[in-house]
């Protein structure tokens, strides 16, 4: 039984064998009608296009899992105040320390308290105990959004 009856050597063509090592005859710019386009812009010509405006927009608010702030017990919160404690001693060392912080951001849509709860790495660049706000890097929390902190340097 026979597969295949053409062989291999009879599909391979040898038309421009006498041209496909030849330089390409339009190489020097004298010559060439329009001068050719840097890689960067010839790049710019395939980028995507956004066709469906807000359709990415849509799908991540789709994704989101919204839910109710939970409320920390007297415990939670003695401990948080402890570990914010501990980052304002060490801010006041010069030493700024890299945490761990999940807390909730409110939906602006709903006036109750739903929203979701994120978790964010960072170095912390300013605690203001009187605002009640931490600052890591360019994010501000409030303390009171604050579910857990987790560092290194301020484990117990």
């Amino acid at each position: 039984m026979v597969k295949n009856p053409v062989s291999l050597n009879e599909l391979v063509s040898h038309k421009y064998d006498d041209i496909i090592n030849m330089e390409y005859p339009l190489k020097n710019a004298d010559t060439i009608k329009h001068p050719r386009m840097s890689i960067q812009n010839r790049a710019k010509i395939f980028a995507p296009c956004a066709t469906l405006k807000g359709y990415e927009k849509a799908i991540e608010a789709k994704q989101r899992i919204v839910v109710d702030k939970i409320e920390l017990s007297e415990e939670t919160k003695e401990f948080l105040d402890m570990q914010l404690n501990k980052i304002n001693n060490l801010l006041l060392q010069k030493k700024h320390p890299i945490i761990t912080v999940v807390y909730f951001q409110g939906d602006n849509k709903n006036i109750d308290e739903k929203g979701e709860y994120i978790q964010f790495t960072g170095m912390v660049a300013k605690l203001n105990v009187v605002s009640r706000i931490i600052q890591i890097v360019e994010k501000r929390i409030f303390f009171d959004d604050i579910y857990a902190i987790t560092g290194e340097e301020i484990e117990l």
